[in-house]
């Protein structure tokens, strides 16, 4: 059982920046590809971003680009996404996820940690 336990969650004014980060008890971490979702009060479970296993590949929400990076670090079993420019709208719960070797879907998921962003 992988478990993933995200923080670095917080209050921010717009504009500021945080950075979340991921571990992952996971012992095949390095061929494992990571994302982060987010999911606001009373909204659907929205995609962030992701990073492929070997960390060269990166994919945004359009809502997010320019602004968020996602990044790896396998000799730390840790994912993190760096925010900035944040923006109310950016308020919710973000949720680690990671898709384990040939899995096909994100079946592994953190507690989720919360980002409040104050106007």
């Amino acid at each position: 059982q992988v478990q993933l336990v995200e923080s670095g969650g917080g209050l921010v004014q717009a504009g500021g920046s945080l950075r979340l980060s991921c571990a992952s008890s996971s012992e095949t971490f390095s061929i494992e590809n990571m994302a982060w979702f987010r999911q606001a009060p009373g909204k659907e479970r929205e995609f962030v971003a992701a990073i492929w296993w070997s960390g060269g590949v990166t994919s945004y929400a359009d809502s997010v680009k320019g602004r968020f990076a996602i990044s790896r670090d396998n000799a730390k079993n840790t994912a993190y996404l760096q925010m900035n420019s944040l923006k109310p709208e950016d308020t919710a719960v973000y949720y680690c996820a990671a898709q384990a070797y040939r899995a096909g879907t994100w079946n592994y998921w953190g507690q989720g940690t919360q980002v409040t962003v104050s106007s």
